[in-house]
């Protein structure tokens, strides 16, 4: 006797999953600009690598001891390989009641965060949910207190494996949330949106009429955080979630993985020579800085459009995976406020969990100052930024190009026994607080009491600029080594080197601080 009627109806089954909502459902989607969750999976799995799990969940129609129909779960889940390496995926099918709560199957999601943590592989998310509905109650006969919905699986799953978010769609409640409980959100421009609550309920809430894209489209999500990223398509988007993946390890007990150079590692870039100004008025791009001591195009910027004043973002050096951030000159004369304070913390806290070196390229001119960040709470964000860094033991180097002031300046240093290395270049001046600000205060009874107080305060200024020479800091050993711009790459190859023997000495669940969402 042969099995094969049965094998015969699972592929028939499996194929009536397969149409999802039906041709009604997939046209809508497409019509509205919107790939189908079977669309997505096929983007970001290698060819042939799809293993999907628990197709068939779903509700069926019998005609006696047959099915005649089988409208699936709006949640598609399983595993496949991105660039060679397993991970699992969950991804909403909303051409099934929107992705709503109420036409689910199980936990299926859930399942898939299981997976991942079991297996210790990355978890991808393709959010396409309204989360929620009303007609929960209806279908249970009942109303209900809400629990934690696996939030708990999801945060574990944070300190062990990583997550990516890719908003696809218009994602509202807990699909809002698991937007955020991840390493690394994109979403698309025009197609994705982000909220707690949908328009209608924020009507019924507020009084106020409100359209989906003004409550939370990218123009509103990207610029406070919450959306890390922004793709102009869903292939785009899915494109950048598989080069974050691509430089992070699998799972906390793997190193990152390491690919073959092609960019030499003795590079010496003339431009360097040239890159800060002298005029200290002056500004210049950073991002020029990165692309002449990282591997070539190599540099993958995170929360581009958030926290301004400071650059952040993936990167390799002769091939290793590195965190790097600097300051940008251009927004807030690169000074920490709170957003680029907990831009920051973000970065460090990515590359403790994952073990990848730390790279700064500082020219810090204090904490951002202000009665608005006064009142936003600036000196507790600055605060956790200083226990987040004094906590890290990722490998760290800094490369000062300018200035350096106050506390928010000293967080370019690092103490405690984690590996640390400093270079400064010729442009570097600092201290504990600007010298223009400064002499105002420190000689307020010189200044008041000449003839000229104008003059009497340029002229102290013009003193205090004259003894803020790096080579007087080098002379007692405050800066360790200043060095020729242009030797930059090649020292930060030579750190990474060392670097790499510490990072494989820390694979394990770190002892750093816990990521954070």
């Amino acid at each position: 006797m042969s099995w094969q009627s049965e094998v015969d109806e699972l592929e028939r089954q499996t194929a009536l999953a397969k149409e999802m909502g039906g041709p009604d459902g997939v046209a809508f989607q497409h019509g509205r600009g919107k790939l189908t969750v079977r669309e997505r999976v096929d983007l970001l799995a290698d060819a042939g690598s799809f293993q999907e799990i628990g197709a068939l969940a779903g509700t069926a129609t019998w005609e006696g001891d047959e099915v005649s129909g089988l409208k699936p779960s709006n949640t598609v889940i399983g595993m496949c390989r991105v660039d060679g390496r397993k991970v699992a995926f969950s991804g909403g099918d909303f051409t099934i009641r929107g992705g709503a709560a109420d036409a689910a199957i199980g936990n299926k999601g859930q399942f898939a965060e299981q997976t991942a943590l079991r297996t210790r592989i990355p978890y991808v998310r393709l959010l396409d949910a309204t989360g929620g509905s009303v007609k929960t109650f209806e279908k249970m006969g009942r109303t209900y207190l809400p629990g934690n919905s696996g939030t708990n699986v999801s945060a574990e799953l944070l300190q062990y494996v990583p997550v990516v978010s890719t908003v696809l769609g218009s994602v509202a409640g807990l699909p809002a949330v698991q937007a955020c409980l991840c390493h690394f959100s994109v979403m698309v421009k025009v197609t994705s949106q982000v909220f707690v609550a949908g328009p209608k309920v924020v009507e019924q809430a507020t009084g106020r009429t409100i359209t989906k894209e003004e409550l939370g489209d990218e123009k509103v999500q990207l610029k406070n955080g919450v959306i890390m990223n922004l793709a102009n398509s869903e292939a785009g988007a899915i494109e950048q979630a598989q080069r974050f993946l691509s430089y992070l390890p699998s799972n906390v007990w793997e190193a990152p993985p390491v690919t073959d150079p092609d960019d030499a590692p003795d590079r010496r870039e003339e431009s360097l020579l040239s890159a800060v100004p002298r005029d200290r008025r002056k500004i210049y791009d950073p991002k020029k800085v990165l692309n002449a001591v990282l591997d070539k195009d190599s540099f993958f910027e995170l929360m581009p459009l958030y926290g301004r004043a400071r650059v952040t973002g993936l990167a390799r050096v002769n091939g290793v995976p590195v965190g790097v951030m600097a300051n940008n000159p251009k927004f807030n004369g690169g000074s920490m406020d709170i957003a680029a304070g907990e831009k920051t913390i973000r970065l460090i806290e990515l590359c403790d969990t994952f073990h990848l070196p730390l790279v700064y390229f500082a020219d810090e001119p204090g904490f951002s100052v202000g009665p608005a960040q006064e009142q936003a709470g600036i000196v507790r964000a600055g605060a956790r930024v200083v226990t987040t860094l004094a906590r890290s033991r990722t490998p760290y180097i800094c490369f000062v190009m300018r200035q350096l002031y106050g506390v928010a300046g000293g967080l370019h240093q690092r103490g405690g026994d984690g590996l640390y290395r400093r270079y400064a270049w010729p442009s570097t001046h600092g201290g504990s607080m600007h010298i223009e600000g400064g002499t105002a205060i420190a000689y307020k009874r010189d200044i008041e009491n000449a003839e000229d107080p104008d003059a009497k305060r340029a002229e102290i200024e013009a003193m205090l600029q004259s003894i803020s020479s790096p080579f007087r800091n080098a002379h007692a050993f405050g800066i360790e080594d200043i060095i020729d711009p242009r030797d930059t790459r090649p020292l930060l190859v030579d750190f990474v080197e060392d670097a790499w023997k510490v990072v494989q000495t820390q694979v394990g669940p770190g002892s750093g601080p816990s990521y954070r969402p």
